[in-house]
């Protein structure tokens, strides 16, 4: 509404074993944590924040007496209860953490746990088959002990222990008046947690955070958001959106977090669990939007909707806010107590973000990236802008470095939140900080008056024309994922076989085959090529598009659900 907007109250991190003995103090015997078991299941474990401290402090009381003070510790495995309480064990007996994406292929998950020397793995019962297999191939050379999430485990190991068998062992240990959990001085500026990026591009790099980059990053962040009582924990809890947004930012706040049994389960969990905020990344949101207008379309009320809609805008604006009740039958289908989503990791369609607020549901779009712990900036509840990612988080600088006459250049940070630097790569880490300490993030985009961060495109996605001309795919994406019967969309410079020199702008289309069909259209092809070029008579002639790919499936994702570029076959002729 206005530059003076208040901050809201939060409570400041120190590090992670204060965070979690300040929530037990602070919220007691509210839940802190919720989940099932398995999903079929009927009863639902909640998890007081009086438990989960104990839980907490026992695992690392059993991993200091195993001798793994001060070591590097993977985490391999499912969002689960088990996997939260790993995390915040390790850096709070002064050990690090390596988050490890379960869905990588063995050599990869080996590959990351031996370069980092791990001395322990705790994994879920998703990467028993995969550790069982490293193991079996004469893998993980610098492993002494594995812990098993799961309370049982198949694999055959020299030392196999379980994180419950781990927490009885701390519990008596600290019962008999072991206190070398707490008689230890944590150091926040010392490494904490190497984090490997997944990437869109290729081959990751390990980001390495420290206590005080984790901390500080939540602090001064969740300043920005008046979040409210429960959130749906769904996001991959290796990837720090989902470890730092989800676990530390939520938790240190009272929040209770429901971690969901997995992505196929997620629409039916939101409707059960009645979460009242999310976090999300955009194709999330994209899926629940095109649910909400398929649904709309099946039941021939699309137009009422928008109609509806309409007139719900009007009467806010006199200050009249019927949405609740007018779109009931909407947001049940969310549970009916959603209020809020906060949303990053990519770029999200503005017409989404109307569409949500027009029903009742605030999105809060924001800006982050591993290296930065990964918050960077939000738009917040009652302060926002169309089309930016928010302003810049307390204590964090931000500047667009070489801008053109648009005032569009990459964006640096530099702040308590930026990363320590690569592991085991100074070069790359060099390349990245420039003579003032600040990190160049690859993206493009440029700040307004008043310091609003707009995203324009990605470094390494950007195609630039022989005339010298720059086109950000992101761009011409956001416009044709506007396109009715537009499902996902990639534009990139088609490599010719050809004429290599030639540069083709292409736009790879995996339609919505169920509303092509409810629409009538039997050419697709032809559909989009029309609509491609109504699109390209309102661009510059350099952004055209000049090729129009269809193809049969969905484009392959990490498990941020981002597309993966480096995947996608860029050969025309």
């Amino acid at each position: 509404m206005n530059k003076n907007y208040p901050i809201y109250k939060t409570t400041f991190i120190d590090d992670m074993r204060s965070l979690v003995e300040e929530a037990a103090q602070n919220f007691k015997d509210d839940i802190a944590i919720s989940y099932k078991e398995n999903y079929w299941d009927t009863e639902v474990k909640k998890v007081s924040f009086i438990q989960w401290r104990e839980d907490v402090r026992n695992l690392g009381t059993a991993l200091i007496s195993k001798g793994l003070r001060e070591e590097n510790i993977a985490i391999v495995g499912e969002n689960s209860y088990g996997w939260c309480c790993s995390f915040f064990a390790v850096m709070a007996i002064g050990s690090v953490t390596v988050p490890v994406d379960k869905e990588l292929p063995i050599e990869d998950i080996d590959g990351i746990i031996s370069t980092t020397s791990c001395k322990a793995v705790i994994f879920g019962k998703s990467s028993e088959e995969k550790v069982k297999e490293i193991i079996a191939n004469g893998g993980f050379k610098t492993v002494e002990l594995f812990i098993s999430i799961a309370p049982e485990s198949k694999i055959e190991a020299k030392s196999l222990t379980s994180v419950a068998k781990m927490q009885e062992m701390g519990g008596k240990l600290y019962a008999e008046g072991d206190n070398s959990y707490y008689d230890y001085k944590i150091d926040v500026n010392k490494l904490a947690s190497i984090v490997f990026t997944s990437g869109t591009t290729g081959k990751g790099k390990g980001v390495m955070l420290s206590q005080a980059n984790i901390g500080l990053d939540m602090t001064l962040g969740m300043y920005n958001f008046d979040i409210t009582r429960k959130t749906l924990h769904v996001l991959p809890p290796h990837h720090t959106f989902g470890s730092t947004v989800n676990f530390v930012g939520h938790l240190s706040q009272g929040c209770e977090v429901y971690i969901s049994s997995g992505i196929k389960h997620v629409s039916d969990e939101i409707k059960e669990q009645q979460p009242t905020h999310l976090i999300l990344v955009p194709a999330f949101l994209e899926v629940m939007n095109r649910k909400i207008w398929t649904i709309a379309r099946k039941n021939k009320k699309e137009g009422l909707l928008k109609a509806m809609m309409k007139v719900s805008d009007c009467l806010r604006k006199v200050g009249i806010d019927v949405r609740r009740k007018l779109f009931a039958s909407v947001l049940s289908s969310f549970g009916g107590k959603l209020e809020l989503i906060i949303c990053g990791g990519a770029k999200l369609d503005e017409e989404i973000i109307r569409t949500f607020d027009s029903l009742g549901i605030t999105i809060l779009n924001g800006y982050g990236i591993t290296e930065c712990a990964p918050l960077i900036s939000a738009n917040r509840n009652k302060y926002r802008k169309p089309g930016s990612v928010g302003t810049p988080i307390l204590a964090c600088r931000v500047k667009i470095d070489n801008p053109d006459e648009n005032g569009e250049g990459e964006i640096c940070v530099k702040g308590p939140n930026v990363m320590l630097g690569y592991y085991n790569n100074p070069e790359a880490t060099a390349e990245v900080f420039d003579k003032d300490g600040f990190f160049h993030t690859g993206d493009y985009g440029k700040l307004d008056e008043e310091g609003w961060i707009y995203i324009t495109g990605r470094k390494k996605n950007l195609i630039i024309l022989s005339n010298g001309k720059n086109v950000y795919p992101e761009e011409i994406e956001a416009d044709l994922q506007k396109v009715e019967g537009v499902c996902e969309v990639v534009v990139y410079a088609g490599e010719s076989r050809v004429q290599k020199d030639k540069i083709t702008i292409v736009a790879e289309i995996f339609p919505d085959a169920d509303l092509l069909k409810d629409k009538g259209i039997t050419n697709a092809q032809e559909y989009f090529e029309t609509q491609v070029k109504a699109l390209n008579e309102k661009m510059p002639p350099y952004k055209a598009v000049k090729r129009v790919k269809l193809r049969d499936t969905e484009f392959k994702k990490n498990t941020s659900r981002k597309i993966t570029r480096f995947n996608i076959d860029k050969t025309i002729d």
